[in-house]
């Protein structure tokens, strides 16, 4: 275990936590950064709200403002969020929602930069559902100067306003995006794999019909071959294994999921001290 100092840079504050989704990853290292920054986290399942009776979440974001001093949502539809936002008047950060994943990425950026010693530059191929995670994988990815190219099937495509913002964004870094259908084609010369689940929560009636059209979408030892040869291999998780992963490449010498897992926890306090104490980027 590795010693952690407890930093003092949300003295007093008391972050809540919206779930709609349950949560590992996004919950506990918002919940342990909270923490170890000195602040107060405070869950709120959905469940356990009046939001599960029907109350307008303009109504519940009001009273969360009164009470809290920021909040972070994991919600099923990005409007929610705006709303909470809106409402509440206080600092209010994407856990999740179904258009995209932020503080995932956020991290993500931070376990490729510590795999390759960069992000400028380093080709990402992400095969599966263009998700939440692909969309915020672009917008990162353009951000930072690296080249990503989206294999999925027809259909499945990212959001087409993300993509545009994203496309605007490379031309400022030199990002080169694209979005193909072919995963091989994606594979080919690429520094990282990515991979997300194929059935999101909320998409479970899609199962059946999902299965069938990522066929092929698998990240497994043939795909990994087409890469370069000290390509590194993420999955944001929960994984299924034997579905857009195999078993022997995600416990494998070259998959780094784990360290990105970990860096969630760097990444949420990243975030939570840049919300919090603006002034300090300033």
């Amino acid at each position: 275990m590795k010693a952690r100092k407890k930093l003092r840079l949300l003295d007093n504050k008391i972050i809540g936590l919206l779930f709609e989704k349950p949560s590992t990853r996004t919950r506990t290292s918002f919940e342990v950064a909270i923490m170890r920054l000195g602040g107060n986290p405070l869950y709120l399942a959905e469940a356990e709200l009046q939001l599960e009776r029907g109350e307008p979440i303009k109504d519940t974001a009001r009273v969360l403002g009164d009470y809290l001093d920021a909040l972070v949502a994991r919600v099923y539809s990005h409007d929610t969020l705006l709303q909470l936002s809106r409402y509440s008047g206080i600092p209010t950060i994407n856990g999740l929602s179904d258009l995209e994943h932020p503080t995932q990425l956020v991290s993500d950026m931070l376990t490729i930069y510590e795999a390759k010693g960069r992000v400028k530059g380093i080709n990402i191929a992400y095969i599966g559902d263009g998700d939440n995670v692909a969309n915020s994988l672009l917008l990162s990815a353009a951000s930072g100067g690296a080249n990503a190219t989206i294999a999925c099937p027809k259909g499945y495509a990212p959001d087409a306003a993300i993509l545009s913002k994203a496309r605007t964004l490379a031309k400022q870094t030199g990002s080169e995006l694209k979005v193909v259908t072919d995963p091989e084609e994606a594979a080919a010369n690429a520094d990282v794999l990515y991979t997300d689940v194929w059935v999101s929560m909320g998409k479970e009636s899609e199962m059946e019909k999902r299965l069938k059209d990522f066929k092929g979408y698998q990240i497994n030892a043939r795909l990994l071959s087409l890469a370069k040869k000290d390509a590194v291999v993420m999955h944001c998780l929960p994984a299924h294994r034997g579905l857009e992963i195999t078993d022997d490449v995600i416990e494998g010498k070259r998959s780094i999921v784990w360290q990105q897992a970990e860096n969630k926890l760097y990444g949420a306090a990243a975030v939570l001290d840049l919300v919090m104490n603006k002034k300090r980027t300033q």
